[in-house]
């Protein structure tokens, strides 16, 4: 499972052309879940995303987490996360896991992060054609892949 939080200063998400979630100071998150994933991925992630300390202090030192200045998160399933690029030109999906798999992986991710941060986060639809827009804050992007925890 790979994600890609963004640290933003706002964020909305339109489908068809239409604004279907929106949040201020928090993360956005872009989640690709792979053939190989498993509830245990799930709850490494959100441990982390939950952990993760990136909002400035009051010295200006990032040292602060989401929880601590009240953010919140959008989160965003993304297969193209796990595209092979090693040959050709066209990208291949197929390290993607396919919907019966990730659909219950990506709610999975939406229950225990709500968990966490005490209340609904925003979302936006699995397998829908989504418009993000966002203030990317610094800018920071972190990535986390639950089977390399070295990046």
């Amino acid at each position: 499972m790979i994600a890609v939080i963004q640290r933003a200063s706002s964020a909305q998400l339109h489908i068809e052309e239409k604004l279907h979630a929106s949040i201020g100071n928090g993360f956005v998150i872009l989640l690709g879940i792979h053939v190989d994933d498993t509830p245990a991925d799930v709850t490494y992630i959100a441990g982390k995303i939950h952990g993760l300390r990136i909002f400035s202090d009051a010295e200006g030192k990032m040292n602060l987490a989401l929880a601590q200045v009240n953010g919140e998160i959008l989160l965003v399933s993304q297969f193209t996360l796990h595209a092979d690029t090693r040959k050709g030109n066209r990208p291949s999906y197929l390290a993607a896991a396919r919907p019966e798999q990730a659909i219950p992986l990506y709610e999975q991710m939406i229950h225990q992060l709500s968990e966490m941060m005490g209340g609904p986060i925003q979302t936006g639809v699995f397998g829908a054609d989504m418009q993000v827009s966002l203030c990317n804050d610094g800018p920071v992007t972190i990535i986390i892949d639950s089977k390399n925890p070295a990046i």
